[in-house]
Parts: C-alpha cells; sequence; structure tokens
C-alpha cells in the first residue's frame, strides 16, 4: 500500500442555470493540490495550509470533515496527515469547500486501496460539505469526484448520474474579488415558486441533458436559462447584466451564476469562442473600480486526478 498521495482536486460549476442544485460540471486546470500521507497514530490530522486562512482543527475543516466519515466507516488501525495547497478562493463560486471535501475522501480512498466507489466518496464528502454550506448537497462534490457534467438524481439514496460532454464545449469564469457566503445567497431565494416558472425550469433542465446527449449545441443555448434562481442572486453580483449581455452578444452559448455566486460562467463551443467571449467579459469588469480573475477551460472528464 502507498503511503503517500498528491491530488489535484479541480473547481467546479454547480446549478449551471436551469439546473438548481442537481447540476454541475467539473472544471480543468483551477483547482487545490493535497497532499495525504499515513500515520501510524489513528484519526485525521490537518498538518499543513498554504493559500487561505482555513482552520486547522478536523472537525471545522471541511476535508477534515469528510476524511472523518471515511475512516469512522472504514475503520484503519492507522490514521493520515492532510497538507491543503488551498488555490481556490472560499466564497468564490466554484466550489472551494467541494474541492477540499472531495479531495480528502478521494486521496485516502487511493490510500486504502479503493475499497469505495465513486458514489459513496461523494457521500462522505457531503458530510464536510455541510460545514460549509450547513446543508448537505452534492453538485459541486460529484462533479470533482465523477468529471465532466453529472445529474444529481438523488441524496436519499444518493444517486449520481454521469452525463456525456460534448467535446467542443468550454467553460469561462469571471470571478469578482467580492465574497458571496452559500447560506446568505440561499437565503435570498424564495420559499415557493409560481408554477409557469418552474415548469419552464423542468423544461429547460431536461432538454439541456437531451442536448449534452446527442451534442446539440443550438438546443443547449436554448436550454441554458434559470428563470427561478439567477432574477434573485443576480443582484447580489455587481454588473451581472452588464456581463451576460457581453458574454451573449459574443457568442457565447450560454450565461449564468456559478454555484452561489459571485463567479459567472459562459459556455461556448470551441477554444476560439471562449477567448473571445473571455475578452468581453473583461472588458465590462475593467471600466468598474473591482478586481477580478477570469478563468477559460475545457470541461474536465476525468475529475479528480493523482498528481505524480
Amino acid at each position: 500500500m502507498n503511503k503517500e498521495i498528491r491530488i489535484f482536486s479541480p473547481g467546479t460549476v454547480s446549478n449551471v442555470a436551469c439546473g438548481f442544485d442537481v447540476l454541475g460540471f467539473c472544471l480543468d486546470h483551477i483547482g487545490d493540490e493535497m497532499l495525504v500521507r499515513t500515520t501510524p497514530q489513528q484519526g485525521i490530522s490537518i498538518t499543513k495550509i498554504e493559500g487561505y486562512d482555513l482552520p486547522y482543527e478536523t472537525e471545522k475543516n471541511v476535508a477534515g470533515v469528510s476524511a472523518m466519515a471515511l475512516i469512522d466507516d472504514f475503520q484503519p488501525d492507522f490514521g493520515f496527515e492532510i497538507e491543503i495547497y488551498k488555490r481556490i478562493k472560499p466564497g468564490s463560486g466554484i466550489g472551494s469547500s467541494a474541492a477540499s471535501a472531495a479531495g480528502s475522501v478521494f486521496a485516502i480512498n487511493e490510500l486504502l486501496g479503493r475499497p469505495y466507489n465513486k458514489t459513496q466518496l461523494t457521500a462522505f464528502a457531503m458530510k464536510g460539505e455541510a460545514v460549509a454550506s450547513q446543508s448537505e448537497h452534492a453538485d459541486n462534490l460529484a462533479p470533482a469526484i465523477f468529471g465532466g457534467f453529472v445529474l444529481v438524481k438523488s441524496l436519499n439514496p444518493l444517486e449520481i448520474l454521469n452525463l456525456p460532454t460534448p467535446d467542443e464545449l468550454y467553460a469561462v469564469i469571471i470571478h469578482p474579488q467580492i465574497e458571496i457566503k452559500t447560506a446568505e445567497a440561499r437565503a435570498i431565494l424564495p420559499k415557493e415558486i409560481p408554477m409557469q416558472k418552474a415548469i419552464t425550469q423542468w423544461a429547460n433542465l431536461g432538454s439541456l441533458v437531451h442536448a449534452l446527449h446527442t451534442s446539440d449545441y443550438s438546443l443547449l443555448q436554448r436550454s441554458l436559462q434559470d428563470v427561478v434562481v439567477e432574477p434573485f442572486r443576480s443582484q447580489l453580483i455587481p454588473h451581472f447584466d452588464e456581463v451576460k449581455t457581453a458574454a451573449l452578444k459574443q457568442g457565447a452559448l450560454g450565461f449564468g451564476i456559478s454555484g452561489s455566486g459571485p463567479s459567472m460562467f459562459a459556455v461556448t463551443k470551441g477554444e476560439n469562442s471562449a477567448r473571445s467571449v473571455e475578452a468581453a467579459m473583461r472588458k465590462v469588469y475593467k471600466s468598474s473600480n473591482l478586481q477580478f480573475e477570469t478563468y477559460s477551460s475545457k470541461i474536465n472528464k476525468e475529475g479528480i486526478q493523482t498528481i505524480s
């Protein structure tokens, strides 16, 4: 059995416009690194954190909580040390907490010889994710673990569906340097929605799933519409409407809020289109006083990966 492993745990986009709490996809080259090693002493200890100020206490750190859920089930007669090299800013809306929660259970599972499948790993990671968002959900965790596009069919029992990813699909992320906490972004949402909006939303989700299966980019473009969540959460994000208009005018297939925000995403057909859309999005924020970052990424079909 290997005694040490280094992994890359990617960022993710959840909700994907019409799929609130059930749909997500995995990003490429945007993510955290983690180093996990076995120790003679039982339990989980977090020994190093670089990048952002996160708690070292196992029970307060999302990576520690998810790791404890796994070892409480497996009951090994040894323990694990975790080093976290945090590259995804907490509260960014691209799955920062999910990268930590998913990364620790993936790495430990590898060191144990892969006794658990990806769905089981997602269930363990949900315990850690709940520390950050005050609720168990899997629409960031599952894409990080499974890769590509995923649909969370059910939480109880947990059922994850891996959806096809069209080869030419790219994502562009713009991250204004403000923080929106998941709990706050949930609080702004209405408790009830009109029937007509619900019908429109689930029709969009159904047609989006079909578009992914058939690589129908035109249908995908017509499906990436959010009539339930975006009207409320977009109010928390400066210049949202201007950035969306610029991205769509430049040829983006769709545009929306990544997770709880403040990051926003556009999807495009092809790398050249992604670069044009990224430039158009950057132009909007350059005229403001807000600091921001942008990323262009092919959809990552592999999910978490071991680094040699």
